[in-house]
Order: structure tokens, then sequence, then C-alpha cells
């Protein structure tokens, strides 16, 4: 309490510092992002009998599941594989739960663990003091009221997509259709009839193209990488789950050739359709790259059937249309940028050498990425999705617990 003390007889003698609403000194940990990864910890925290705040910097929890998602979108994963801790899905939910059913999973599982994550405060500058061992983490409110929050410990759970990746093209402000992100894209329905472009063969682009061809638009897809696609499920078991279970017995390197040798038999050559495989396996590739292979949902064979056309990489966009590496030029209605999203931890976090500059994850691979120095943690960046969210918060839990019970108020600045 000196501290906020000190702090705030600064500002009264600081005449550049007016816009500083007031410091709230937090007793737990300052968790950032009201999503799965922050909701997770929170509970978590909570089963241990620790008590934090969650700032959120949008006016709900899992804003990007709420608003920049599609509505066709479904768990890629079983289930089972996506739950939080301390709360599985309802049994009566499908194996792949969709959009609405996690959102209402979501909001079940904070109002069951009495979470309250404090809205509207977007954290631009979070650093440690050094001085007083404190974190000192600044947000802005909606009317762009100041407000800073001190604790001991910082959460850092804004995970992987924060932000969106818009690359700039060539001849981008000459193209006269409509250019989107897919976070903007929902349905087909305003595509009917059109000639639609779909940048990036993730799974979010695949499933864009496969929404796109059942509102009758004539979508076209950008592979310009090779990438990894494999069937949802094989053999009637999730793919994901059948990898897992054969990684307990077998090494990586014959799970790949076995998940291949199968792909090879449901999906056929890929590779005859623009869809070239990296030389290393599936699991290998990610565990490397970071890059997650796509599970088919029924997009390959829109593609062999000609109904989505594949396109190599964009050389430039044309008033029209686009000039593709190839040569070739086609016209489009419009183009959707299904080109993912990246981490902004950088942009806020300051101080701290946990996080990389590059790409926002912390720099220490996973299972080690947890945990950083000075009471700073990382959840939701193992890019192993929600199952990698859970064993963060979980690890965090136990951690912190024995932190939380051993810490003492650092001494006065006078003593």
């Amino acid at each position: 309490m000196d501290y906020l003390r000190e702090l705030e007889g600064k500002r009264v003698h600081d005449p550049f510092n007016k816009k500083m609403e007031r410091s709230i000194m937090v007793a737990g940990p300052v968790i950032v992002g009201a999503g799965p990864s922050g909701l997770a910890t929170a509970a978590c925290l909570k089963e241990k009998g620790v008590s934090s705040l969650i700032l959120e910097r949008a006016d709900c929890i899992a804003s990007m599941w709420q608003h920049k998602t599609y509505d066709r979108l479904r768990l890629h994963l079983p289930k089972q594989f996506c739950q939080l801790p301390r709360m599985p899905f309802p049994e009566n939910y499908p194996t792949y739960p969709n959009k609405h059913q996690f959102l209402e999973y979501l909001q079940a599982y904070a109002n069951r663990f009495g979470l309250e994550p404090v809205f509207n405060k977007t954290v631009v500058n979070a650093e440690y003091d050094h001085r007083y061992k404190f974190w000192r983490v600044k947000t802005v409110g909606i009317k762009q009221e100041e407000t800073e929050y001190v604790c001991q410990w910082l959460i850092v759970a804004t995970g992987e997509n924060a932000e969106e990746v818009v690359p700039r093209l060539e001849g981008m402000d000459d193209f006269d259709g409509i250019v989107i992100h897919s976070s903007s894209y929902r349905s087909g329905e305003i595509f009917r009839d059109k000639s639609v472009l779909v940048v990036g063969c993730g799974n979010s682009g695949m499933e864009v193209c496969l929404d796109l061809c059942n509102y009758n638009a004539r979508p076209s897809l950008v592979v310009r990488d090779t990438v990894h696609i494999l069937p949802r499920e094989i053999i009637g078991r999730s793919t994901f789950g059948l990898s897992t279970c054969l990684l307990k017995w077998f090494p990586v390197r014959l799970v790949d050739l076995f998940l291949l040798v199968i792909s090879w038999f449901v999906l056929g050559d890929t590779s005859r359709f623009g869809l070239r495989r990296p030389r290393l396996g599936p699991l290998q590739f990610k565990h490397l790259s970071g890059k997650t292979p796509v599970l088919d949902v029924g997009t390959i064979a829109k593609i062999k059937s000609g109904d989505i056309k594949v396109f190599p990489g964009i050389e430039k966009l044309t008033q029209h249309g686009v000039k593709f590496t190839d040569g070739r030029v086609k016209n489009f209605d419009a183009i959707i940028l299904a080109t993912g999203y990246k981490s902004n931890v950088p942009s806020w976090l300051k101080g701290s050498d946990m996080f990389s500059e590059k790409d926002g994850f912390p720099r220490k691979a996973f299972p080690n990425g947890w945990k950083g120095a000075s009471g700073l943690y990382a959840v939701g960046f193992s890019r192993r999705g929600l199952l990698g969210v859970s064993m963060d918060a979980r690890k965090i839990a136990e951690d912190m617990m024995f932190n939380f019970i051993a810490f003492s108020p650092a001494p006065s600045p006078h003593s």
C-alpha cells in the first residue's frame, strides 16, 4: 500500500499524468484475456483458493468466438479433447459441438466458477517494477479512461489469435471488388452466384470454401505452401484421438507413416489437385513449424469435382481480379483473406524476455513455455488448442498456489 500512496503522490504533482484515474492493488494474479485460456486458468486458481482478476478488452467472454467466427464453425476435435478443466461438455452435445454450443458451454463454465471479468479494459502496457517487485498493468477503457492495476503475478491469456494477419497484396487498392478477412465472414449468403477467391488453405480457408459452395458461390482457393490434409475421422474414430493413442506405443515417424497411408486411401493423392504435402509427416511437421494439419470435412470432394478451383500464389491484384504466379489471370467479385491470426503480446508486455518479439510466443518450447520470471505466466500459446490450454491452466494453478501462500507484501520503500 505504501507503493500506491507514493504513486498517487507523484500523480498529484505531475501535470502530464491527469488522465490516470486510479491505481488498484490486486491481491491475486491479474489475467489478461477472458477467452477459454483466461477462464480455464481463473477456474483452476479458484479451485486452489486463489482469487484472480480477469481483464478483457471486449464486452464479453470469448470475444473471438462471439464476433469473429463463421456460422458453420464446429470444434475440429471431439469434445473430450476440448473441454476445460473441472467441467465436461453436456452429454447431449454432439461429438463436434458447433459454435453456439461452445459459447453456451463457456458461459456455463464462467457461471459455475463465479468468474466475472472486467470488460472493456484494453491492456496497453504491462511492466515489472523491479524496485517494488510488482507488475504494473495499465489499461484504457471505452471512454479512454486509464486505470493501473498493481499485482504480484501476471498471467498472459490473450492467446495465439489476438490480431488478424492481413497481408498487403500488390494492387489491392486497384481491386474493385470486396476484400475482407475471414474474421468478418459469417456465411456465403451475400456471395451467392459470385466468384470468390479464398486466400489461405488452413482449416478456416477450407471450410469457408465449402460454405461458399453450399450457397452456390464459385469459390477458388489459393494454396501457396505445402499443407497436410487429413480426414477428420478414420474408421469412425477421430484422427486426432487415434494418433494420440498410437503415440503411446509407436514413435512419431511410424504414426506419421500410418496417417499418410490412411489419408492416401481416403482422400487420394492431393498433389494432383495442387495440394502438395511437406516432406515431413504431419506430426513431425507440426512439431517443427507449429502448423496444424487441416482436417477435411468435405472440401477435398468439392476440389475433386471441380466446384472449388485451386490456384498457386498471387502475383498481384488487378481491377477485376487476380494474376497468379503461374501466369493465369482470373476475375473475381470478392476476396476473402483466410490468412490467420497472430499474438499481440509484444505490443503491450514490456521489459520481459519470456516472449519472442518476432512471433509473440514464449521463447521456451512446449511443455516449458507456461512459466517466466518475476511471477509471469502464459496460457494458450502451446499450439495445441484447447487441450494445451487445460494443461497450462492446471500447471499455473499448482505452481501459483504455493507462491500465493508464501507471498508476503514487499517491504515499504521507506523502510
